[in-house]
């Protein structure tokens, strides 16, 4: 009677996962996951925690912690780790509806905020008398209020603008990334190395304070 071999299995965890409030974290939420069909299931329903409300809004998992209770499930078997070592499980609220007074007092101060920056840009390198000189070279009179020239050139701002953040509303001209998509991306992932740094500072503290030598 032959015996059949220990299974492989191949994880990759994902870098950042959300999870209700409430809810066990398993292995599938965390992982993708490739073994023999007859494991897939089970280690997709592998409860690996439960997050507490001591542990806050962010929590770190980590092979060290994953791998045990792998082979609690399969003994024996070898696992395979593609990619990072560790996650963070993001704990979050159920979804609430989008307070509208919420979205008009943000688009206001974003409005207002941005029109108030140009204003006091074009006054400080006096954007006026730039303009009075440009029509004044192109047509030979000098014109104090050049508001077809005027009303070209604010057009043109808010056209600069849609193309240079690739982005109309909810309507993107082609694939690529905007700007401000990168600066946010930049931003996430720094905040996730240092919460990353942070959470493992705090467990090794938790295992010296543990340690009864």
């Amino acid at each position: 009677m032959s015996l059949n071999p220990a299974p492989t299995v191949y994880l990759q965890l994902q870098s950042r996962v959300p999870i209700t409030k409430g809810r066990v974290v398993t292995l599938g939420h965390v992982a993708r996951i490739l073994s023999d069909p007859e494991w897939e299931t089970k280690l997709r329903n592998l409860e690996l925690v439960q997050p507490q409300t001591w542990d806050g809004n962010l929590l770190l998992i980590d092979l060290m912690q994953i791998i045990p209770k792998v082979q609690k499930l399969i003994p024996n078997a070898k696992i395979e780790p593609i990619g990072q070592h560790h996650v963070l499980v993001e704990v979050v609220e159920k979804p609430q509806k989008p307070s509208l007074l919420l979205f008009l007092l943000v688009w206001l101060l974003l409005f207002f905020g941005s029109a108030l920056t140009i204003m006091n840009f074009h006054a400080d390198v006096n954007m006026q008398e730039v303009q009075i000189r440009t029509v004044e070279m192109l047509t030979g009179k000098r014109d104090e209020h050049p508001f077809l020239f005027q009303a070209a050139y604010s057009f043109g701002i808010g056209f600069g603008m849609v193309v240079f953040f690739n982005h109309l509303f909810k309507k993107k001209w082609n694939e690529e990334p905007t700007p401000l998509e990168v600066e946010m991306y930049l931003y996430q992932e720094n905040i996730d190395q240092f919460v990353v740094a942070q959470e493992y500072k705090r467990m090794k503290s938790s295992q010296n304070q543990g340690d009864p030598s």
